[in-house]
């Protein structure tokens, strides 16, 4: 984590002393080498397909990655009675080319379980876990469980934990979706050589949003990487300012789970 002399946000504090406390406890009930040991049976038994989740943002332009999410810090409740087998099954028959799982507990009212019932109601669609990951043992966990990538939030992870996640992740076949709201996250991310990069145009310090973010910092990127835009984003308007700044994805959560019409604003997105 970060030096005490970089101050992280309160509320990205609280979220993360809570994600510590709850992994200390999972630890004590599923200790790592347990969790290998698991891990190697399920992958032995052919339980565990992981599903490209690069070739899947690159299939469209935009690319469009449906986030499932009961609730936010931000938002309150969203959509806490959400059927999650059959979100996922309409994000699929939509035309999202990912479904991002938020796992959170406290805040977000998420579950890793979420995962695995995501995957098995899909046919072919990755599934990104977004959680608050900070230790090699939610890399694990995340496969475990089923994810075919992990969010990593920049602001939350010195260069070297960075670095050692993104290895972790790429070793065990998965893929990440790096997350910066700053140059120097950029920076940091690009030292880390992650190939996916999300702009969150969310403040962590304040939980504003502003999309102007995202296309500044757009200029940034290198164009051998695949850039997502997350957080605020509700029109084919958004969109199109997004995709002329050289975005060619979205992640996109609160929008869709209030819609009416889930593929007709998957299309709207897309610009289709």
């Amino acid at each position: 984590m970060p030096s005490a002399t970089e101050q992280k946000p309160s509320v990205l504090i609280d979220l993360f002393n809570r994600k510590k406390a709850e992994l200390t406890e999972i630890k004590g009930k599923f200790p790592l080498q347990e969790l290998k040991q698991k891990l190697a049976e399920r992958e032995a038994l052919g339980e565990i397909v992981v599903r490209d989740f690069t070739q899947a943002l690159t299939a469209d332009n935009p690319s469009l990655i449906a986030e499932i999410k009961k609730a936010s810090p931000s938002a309150g409740d969203i959509n806490e009675e959400v059927d999650i087998e059959m979100q996922a099954k309409l994000y699929e028959k939509g035309g999202a080319n990912a479904i991002s799982v938020l796992t959170e507990k406290s805040k977000f009212k998420g579950d890793i379980g979420f995962i695995n019932r995501v995957k098995k109601a899909t046919k072919d669609t990755p599934v990104l876990r977004k959680d608050f990951i900070f230790d090699p043992y939610q890399i694990y966990e995340s496969k475990y469980y089923g994810a075919d990538a992990v969010l990593l939030i920049t602001t939350m992870l010195d260069e070297g934990e960075l670095n050692k996640l993104v290895d972790l992740t790429h070793e065990l076949g998965m893929e990440c979706l790096v997350e910066i709201h700053t140059v120097k996250d950029l920076t940091k991310a690009l030292q880390a050589k992650a190939q996916i990069i999300g702009i969150n145009a969310r403040n962590l310090h304040t939980f504003g949003i502003s999309l102007d973010v995202v296309v500044d910092l757009a200029a940034a990127v290198p164009e051998d990487k695949i850039l997502i835009a997350e957080s605020g984003i509700k029109s084919a308007a958004d969109v199109k300012m997004l995709h002329e700044a050289g975005v060619q994805g979205i992640l996109v959560g609160t929008t869709l789970m209030e819609s009416n019409n889930v593929a007709g604003k998957i299309r709207e997105l897309k610009l289709l």
